[in-house]
């Protein structure tokens, strides 16, 4: 059927198209494994064309409008060179015909990596609620995040720990292990709302798995991940707001920045990770290099220590809004241990939480929450702040 689907294509691949489909590599791109979006309005010919080569896909994008499969050479190019696509530089389109652009890009999947280290001690709480560093105590209003729903994308959450109190259940899982073996999703989701390490304490969890046991995933997974929130939160009792946390990231990636302001989109807030620096130097890079960090509409987020200053490993950049405390951050581990570790992974967790607080108490509306956490942290008080990214730490309105 696929075979028959991409012959019927090429007839008008051999009509000499005046426009490709833009085709995006990366260095560390996953060999024969591609992304294929397709632009709204394709014509009848092309999504029966999509949808059979899509029978044997290896996730459908609903909501982003798409596919992605293992496809030969020639399979790619038979896509790349229909008439019916378009260059994604283009900005505007004319009148939707049938004969508009359809595929916007095909983009080759690439891994996606937690981000995250060991080691340090906990403190990340008490600095929420407090204007200078140092204090032991968190201060905070007891709605604490009840009646929203915070979607933690990672290698899962061990939902039987009683600190998250029968708050915490599984929405998908697209490595298809059914646990965290890993428990980097675990430490996070502690962070946003398990009982003693949590922003947003009466918060609803909910696992989507995109990243296995060692921490690594691809973009087609996560994209996946992202997909599946709106259409999953729908069904949930979520009537103060929905918030995504991203500890996760890699290369540029247009398709995942694409899936992730979709999630925005659709009227839920997005944390995502600046990231800790570039894989192969292991310097801190500029946001704009990374995804989902580089997607403008999504809040990402940097690391501080306990004495406010810049962690050593947090990209920096114009895309960055805001600074989270993200060294020495004690949470929670499969099966009921704790551990401390450092990453943008760590501060990530506690503005999602942050967001599902003041969702909570009616301070903001999900839309304008990364500016609302921007406008309530604390100006000018990290140090080691690269020039031309924000001097911003986050706080619950409760110093």
């Amino acid at each position: 059927m696929r075979s028959a689907a991409l012959l019927s294509l090429l007839p008008l691949a051999l009509a000499a198209p005046a426009t490709r489909a833009p085709l995006y590599t990366r260095e560390e791109a996953i060999e024969g494994k591609y992304i294929v979006k397709v632009k709204n309005g394709a014509s009848a010919s092309i999504n029966s064309a999509i949808a059979s080569i899509a029978s044997n896909a290896d996730h459908v994008y609903k909501n982003l409008g798409g596919f992605s499969a293992s496809l030969t050479s020639e399979e790619v190019e038979t896509l790349r060179n229909n008439p019916d696509v378009s260059d994604f530089s283009e900005v505007e389109y004319g009148p939707e015909t049938d004969s508009c652009p359809k595929i916007e890009y095909i983009e080759q999947d690439q891994k996606a990596t937690m981000f995250a280290t060991q080691t340090g001690a906990p403190w990340g709480l008490a600095r929420l609620s407090n204007k200078e560093p140092g204090s032991s105590t968190y201060t905070y209003d007891d709605a604490a995040g009840e009646g929203t729903c915070v979607y933690v994308l990672d290698t899962g959450i061990d939902t039987e720990l009683s600190e998250f109190g029968g708050r915490a259940s599984w929405a998908g899982d697209f490595i298809g292990t059914g646990k965290d073996d890993q428990g980097h999703g675990t430490h996070c989701a502690g962070t946003v709302g398990s009982s003693t390490y949590g922003v947003a304490k009466k918060a609803k969890l909910f696992a989507i798995k995109v990243l296995d046991f060692e921490g690594n995933g691809e973009y087609a997974q996560v994209i996946a991940g992202l997909d599946m929130i709106a259409d999953h939160a729908a069904t949930q009792d979520c009537p103060k707001g929905v918030v995504a946390s991203m500890s996760l990231g890699g290369p540029k990636s247009q398709a995942v920045n694409d899936a992730a302001a979709n999630v925005v989109s659709a009227g839920i807030f997005l944390a995502v990770a600046a990231g800790n620096g570039n894989r192969i130097t292991r310097l801190p890079e500029d946001v704009a290099l990374v995804s989902p960090a580089s997607e403008p509409s999504a809040c990402t987020v940097g690391a501080s220590d306990s004495q406010d200053r810049v962690a050593s490993f947090s990209n920096f950049g114009a895309l960055l809004d805001v600074y989270a405390p993200g060294v020495g951050i004690r949470s929670l581990q499969p099966g009921g241990s704790t551990l401390d570790a450092n990453g943008t992974s760590m501060a990530t967790p506690h503005v999602a939480g942050l967001a599902a607080y003041y969702l909570s108490i009616g301070a903001t509306q999900a839309a304008g929450a990364c500016s609302y956490i921007v406008d309530q942290g604390l100006k000018g008080v990290i140090s080691g702040v690269p020039s031309g990214t924000a001097n911003v730490l986050v706080q619950n309105g409760q110093a």
